[in-house]
């Protein structure tokens, strides 16, 4: 069974997508904990970022780096923390969440950010890709 991530990549679920290759997909999080809060996947459905090959977790570390750069240049904050956790969707992610203090990396956070809040953040971190 697909993962909605999967959904996601296939285009029969919509996403704020913030940048793509051939292998990764970023976009933000329909429930972030902060503003620019972006998530950053492999196409390729694996269910745990340990079970990636060397090749596939360096591409996906990589292409995590240059958005958490783009997004540090476009949202206020003192930091872009990343986390990998993996138990609330079964296909490797990387959450990167823009943090002033530790209170932003708690999951239970939902901004519920309206549409345009999430278009504006969405193309303010695209501009700011390099």
């Amino acid at each position: 069974m697909s993962s909605i991530f999967t959904k996601i990549i296939r285009g029969e679920i919509p996403c704020y997508k913030v940048d793509e290759t051939e292998d990764c997909l970023a976009f933000l999080d329909i429930n972030p904990n902060s503003y620019g809060h972006t998530l950053c996947i492999l196409k390729k459905e694996i269910d745990y970022i340990f079970d990636l090959s060397d090749e596939e977790f360096l591409s996906l570390m990589k292409f995590s780096k240059r958005v958490a750069l783009g997004i540090k240049k476009s949202v206020d904050c003192k930091r872009v923390a990343m986390s990998v956790v993996g138990l609330e969707v079964p296909h490797v992610h990387v959450h990167l969440i823009p943090i002033n203090n530790m209170n932003d990396l708690n999951f239970s956070n939902n901004l519920g950010l309206e549409k345009i809040s999430f278009e504006q953040v969405c193309n303010k971190i695209k501009s700011n890709l390099d």
